[in-house]
């Protein structure tokens, strides 16, 4: 790999996908994939220029310290041909959260949806995404159930973490998903933790091509 290598890993999948619009709307960087472990952590890791990677990195380390992501980042440049082997993983299924560990992004499938006129985020000409966070099932259900029923947005679909944490992600256009991810949040109390609750304006192609798969 000719390229430099940035690493951004932190607690939670929602800090991390913030963190990863920041980074590709800083810089010139492509993504190489995501993976998860049982921590609950998720590792973005990108690829590009030295400068660029830097620059992107430190972005996205910001913005997922202010979410309280416990972010950890490195940036390695030019990564030995052997050590890339363990590096880049192969996909993965995780039996114990019974999903996929290892995420590539999948830009074709980003393509598709822009082709659905239907869907509200379409109507309005742009999309929004929001998170909602949480340890513990019960929570999450309550909170989008909330969230769905107070706007109309559509459900892209729920991640697993492993520790508890669960993510379901919805878009829309920008104030439904801000009315629906502020009444979900308020339903979490008293059922579960919440981890975050946020929401994306104008996601990045990056999010969007590793957005959990719809349920």
């Amino acid at each position: 790999m000719n390229e430099a290598l940035g690493v951004l890993e932190t607690i939670g999948l929602t800090p991390a996908m913030a963190a990863l619009d920041a980074m590709e709307k800083t810089a010139p960087i492509r993504v190489v994939q995501s993976e998860l472990n049982d921590a609950p952590g998720v590792v973005i890791k990108i690829a590009g220029k030295v400068e660029a990677v830097e620059a992107a990195v430190a972005a996205g380390y910001r913005v997922a310290e202010q979410m309280g992501g416990q972010p950890i980042r490195d940036v390695i440049a030019r990564p030995d041909a052997v050590a890339w082997q363990a590096i880049h993983s192969p996909r993965e299924f995780n039996p114990l959260i019974q999903q996929d560990a290892v995420f590539f992004a999948q830009y074709e499938a980003v393509n598709a949806q822009s082709q659905n006129k239907g869907s509200p985020a379409m109507q309005k000409g742009s999309i929004a995404l929001g998170f909602i966070e949480t340890q513990g099932f019960t929570a999450v259900f309550e909170a989008i159930d909330t969230a769905c029923k107070a706007a109309n947005v559509e459900v892209v679909g729920k991640e697993k973490l492993g520790g508890g944490y669960v993510t379901i992600v919805i878009q829309g256009d920008l104030a439904a998903v801000t009315a629906a991810v502020e009444a979900g949040r308020q339903k979490v109390e008293g059922l579960g933790k919440l981890i975050a609750a946020h929401v994306l304006a104008r996601p990045s192609p990056a999010v969007l091509a590793l957005l959990p798969k719809a349920i």
